[in-house]
This record gives structure tokens, C-alpha cells and sequence, in this order.
């Protein structure tokens, strides 16, 4: 979890970045954000109210990580925090040249150094960039002598971080410790932030085996495995539903044990195995035979683990529990039919 009750927001850059594409260019600002109590904790919503630590990166580069744009520019001012100024334009810079796609939107973007952040039971200096894409339309009420009078507005809603990252001061070698915010979640502007702006890849942790193994493993039951074997949609689905329940039934993955918990079958765990190589091969990533489980990863991964039967346009049916309770069959009419058992009806 990040803790963000003692931190303290050092100084903030605000400028404006438009579409490259567009050539809307940058507007800088001068002087860092003068900021009295209230805006300071305004501010400190904004930051750090969308970001979670359940799910971290490192900015990453193909070839060395010094000539990841953003790492050199924060490293800078890591090492030496009057460049803040200038590392914040370099910055705002690379965002500009980034957005070269006619769909990313303008926006305002904050380059903040913030003092004493926690995460991972480590206080750390971070550095945090921030863009606002959308403005909200809010009211504000005037008091005259004898009435009242409203005005409409529009500003930066501070519950609604558009996109985010904490660069926090440590995992210095591996592109430091990054955790991020995107809130657009389609075409090219929702790679953009990630991908091309920051680069980020990552990090090999619990959370990521967690989320490699079932991804794999969803992947393998869903499309592999029914080209290899004749299968009914409810086998499919009892074989996820054993997937899932293993990772929240156990502290701990090991994948001798889990094959034989969930496939059984020699020829079938032969061909997990196979896939599971290919898997990782094509995404140059290693998947271990063991380790730690991510209840997080688990919870997030579990939504897309579907365990419904679509028929047709008029019933779906949801599998739970035992698959020896449904059967599936034809009629001597040639209409197809599920037959359900149960004990008891609620």
C-alpha cells in the first residue's frame, strides 16, 4: 500500500502539453506551483488517490536503460534536485513528441518531487507526473447581502486522475520502482502513456507470476486445448473453475502439484507444459515452477474466468460447482439439450 499521510509535495511544475500531431505545442511554466495548505492537500488527492501498489513496474529500455528518456531525466533530478526545472520541461518535452497521434488529448501535466512516500515498508523519495486529459463542470455558489448566486466552472476534479506514475528512488538499476495510472482503456492513446511515453516493463514479482500462470493457463483451456482434444464447453469451464480455485485455495504454486490437481491426465499436462514453454518463449519472460501467490492477482484475474454456457440468444448457464451435476445431449428431434441436477433449490 502507498502512504501518503506524511509525505510532503517539495515543488511542483504545472505546464500544458498538446498533440504533436496537431502542433499545439508546449506552454512552460516559470516558476514552480505556489501551493498554501489547502491546495498542498488538494494536491495530495490528486497524486496519490488512484495509485496502488499491488501492481509495479520498471521503466525499461531495448537497449540500456540510461537511454530510457524519462529515467535519465528523473535520475537527474534525483541526483540533484535543483534541476527540477529544467528536467520537468525535458519532460514535458518527450511527452509532446510522444503524442503524435491525432486522438491523444491536450492536457495540463504536473511534474511534482515529493518527499518521504511509503511503499513497500520503505520511506522513499518519488518523483510524480501527472496528467489531466478532462475537465469537470462544477458550480460555484456566491452569497450577495440578501441572495445567493451560482456561477459555472470548469476544473481538474481531484478524485479523477487521468494518468499517473510515481517514480519512487529505488530499483535503481532495474529502472526504478514505478507504479502507474491510465484510466484510457482502448487504441492507441491507451498505450501511449505506458508504452511510448514511459516504457515501462513489469516487475518480475508475485503479482507478475501470479498473473503470467493464469493468463497462461486461461489461454491453454480456452483455445489450445479443445484443437488437441474433443471437449465440451462445461469440461472447459470445470477445468478453469479447478485453475482459479487452486490459486485461492494455496499460499503457494508449484506446478507439479497444480498440473495434477487440475489436468490429471498425463497427455494433457504434457501438453500444458508445452504451450506453457511457447507462452513464455514468445513474451521472452521466464515462468517459475514456484512461487509465492498473489491474492491480488488472483482477485483481478478471477473476473475474466468465465464459467458461463451461452445458448443461443435465450439462456446462459453458470457453473459453480460439481460438473458431474450437468449433462449435455440430443433429443431424437435433433435439438440439443443441458440437463441440470441439483439438491436443493433457493
Amino acid at each position: 500500500m502507498i502512504y501518503a499521510e506524511d509525505v510532503t509535495i517539495e515543488s511542483v511544475f504545472l505546464h500544458h502539453v498538446g498533440n504533436k500531431s496537431l502542433e499545439e505545442g508546449c506552454k512552460f511554466s516559470e516558476e514552480p506551483l505556489m501551493m498554501d495548505d489547502k491546495v498542498e492537500e488538494a494536491l495530495k488527492t490528486y497524486f496519490f488517490e488512484s495509485f496502488s501498489d499491488k501492481e509495479l513496474y520498471h521503466l525499461d529500455h531495448d537497449v540500456d536503460i540510461k537511454l530510457n528518456e524519462v529515467y535519465s531525466y528523473v535520475s537527474q533530478i534525483f541526483n540533484n534536485e535543483s534541476t527540477l526545472k529544467e528536467q520537468a520541461n525535458n519532460i514535458a518535452r518527450h511527452l509532446y513528441r510522444c503524442s503524435d497521434h491525432p486522438n491523444i488529448k491536450p492536457g495540463e501535466l504536473c511534474i511534482a518531487l515529493i518527499k518521504d512516500c511509503q511503499i513497500e515498508g520503505q520511506v522513499l523519495d518519488a518523483v510524480g507526473i501527472f496528467k489531466a486529459e478532462n475537465k469537470d463542470t462544477f458550480l460555484k455558489v456566491i452569497a450577495r447581502k440578501n441572495q445567493y448566486e451560482v456561477e459555472s466552472d470548469e476544473g481538474i476534479n481531484v478524485g479523477k486522475l487521468d494518468k499517473g506514475c510515481l517514480i519512487f528512488n529505488t530499483d535503481v538499476e532495474e529502472g526504478f520502482l514505478v507504479t502507474v495510472v491510465d484510466q484510457t482503456n482502448k487504441g492507441v492513446e491507451a498505450r501511449f502513456w505506458s508504452d511510448e511515453f514511459l516504457h515501462l516493463k513489469h516487475r518480475r514479482d508475485m503479482y507478475f507470476n501470479t498473473n503470467n500462470v493464469l493468463e497462461a493457463c486461461k489461454s491453454f483451456v480456452s483455445e489450445a486445448l479443445p484443437e488437441e482434444y474433443t471437449m465440451e464447453k462445461a469440461d472447459q469451464i470445470d477445468l478453469l473453475n479447478k485453475s482459479i480455485g487452486y490459486f485461492k485455495d494455496n499460499e503457494r504454486f508449484v506446478q507439479e502439484e497444480f498440473e495434477g490437481a487440475v489436468f490429471k491426465d498425463p497427455d494433457v499436462i504434457q501438453s500444458f507444459q508445452d504451450f506453457n514453454t511457447q507462452f513464455a518463449d514468445e513474451r521472452d519472460m521466464d515462468m517459475p515452477q514456484s512461487f509465492e501467490i498473489s491474492k491480488e492477482a488472483v482477485k483481478k484475474k478471477s473476473r475474466v474466468f468465465k464459467s458461463v454456457i451461452k445458448l443461443d440468444k435465450n439462456f446462459h448457464i453458470y457453473v459453480h460447482g460439481n460438473r458431474d451435476y450437468i449433462e449435455r445431449g440430443t433429443d431424437p428431434d435433433g435439438r440439443k439439450f443441458y440437463k441440470l441436477y441439483y439438491d436443493t433449490e433457493q
